[in-house]
């Protein structure tokens, strides 16, 4: 069995002149295609509206890169960035936080919700089952581009990532991410498909929140620092981001239970014919 494995590939799929193709735009690519196709069967299943995904689709791209390029802007290197703005529109330069993500995600959620008139938790229990295999994709990214790894390990799996100059084998902690991110959706999806769509408010995106940011807390305790003033922290960045959202899970939870309604539309999302039941 080998102690480790060595990591050295080129994040640059292919290139034409001043075009290239990575893997990182590639994995973004597959996490909103296969979140367009999961939530497709939502649309299917329960007779939402034409038109309704492909709209929540823009406002769910926007809100996405827009919060996660912000989010690392302003909560890891606020300083440089507010001293060169023009910088934070060249993404290209890397620098996306998941928190801002999440928080970019919400606005937009909470913007489209109001346009479309449908309650705002409806559209989120849904959303965040695509989004939880969406952030697998998105860390598979991170692997490719060598980056967002973990400390020193002696475990059989750990990688050397060759092309940012280490010699030790790191912690894949891209891929503890990713694995933890797939099962979360598995288990998001079954729970789902048990209710028949008949979800109580809140309750998918409580569980989301919890095991999600939970899975990210833990997983920070074998990450490497990723700016110089988390060494002196007793939590980290990331680990401080996630409390709320853990917070936050446990009370759409409690509230999922002493208000157990359920939204359901009927053939006209946008007719009389919309009901909230009471349980």
């Amino acid at each position: 069995m080998l102690a480790y494995i060595t990591w050295n590939i080129n994040p640059e799929i292919f290139s034409i002149g001043p075009f290239s193709v990575r893997y990182y735009g590639l994995m973004w690519a597959m996490a909103f295609y296969i979140g367009y196709v999961i939530f497709n069967r939502f649309v299917k299943r329960e007779h939402l509206p034409e038109g309704f995904l492909d709209s929540l689709t823009m406002y769910m791209i926007v809100g996405t890169v827009i919060g996660a390029r912000l989010g690392h802007c302003l909560f890891y290197e606020p300083e440089f960035y507010l001293s060169n703005p023009l910088e934070i529109l060249k993404i290209w330069h890397g620098g996306l936080a998941s928190h801002g993500a999440a928080i970019g995600i919400l606005i937009a959620l909470y913007l489209f919700a109001r346009k479309q008139k449908v309650p705002m938790i409806y559209v989120i229990d849904r959303v965040v089952i695509t989004v939880a295999i969406g952030g697998a994709f998105i860390r598979l990214g991170n692997l490719f581009n060598s980056e967002i790894y973990g400390v020193e390990t002696t475990l059989p799996w750990g990688f050397i990532f060759v092309r940012n100059g280490e010699v030790i084998p790191k912690h894949p902690t891209q891929l503890y991410e990713a694995l933890s991110y797939t099962a979360i959706f598995i288990l998001l999806y079954w729970l789902y498909l048990k209710a028949d769509g008949k979800l109580r408010n809140g309750f998918i995106f409580g569980i989301f929140l919890i095991l999600l940011f939970g899975a990210r807390f833990l997983i920070e305790y074998v990450k490497e620092p990723q700016v110089e003033f988390e060494k002196h922290m007793m939590l980290n960045m990331g680990q401080w981001l996630s409390l709320p959202f853990i917070a936050a899970g446990i009370g759409f939870l409690i509230y999922s239970y002493l208000k157990p309604s359920v939204f359901i539309p009927q053939d006209n999302i946008y007719g009389p014919q919309n009901k909230m039941y009471n349980f």
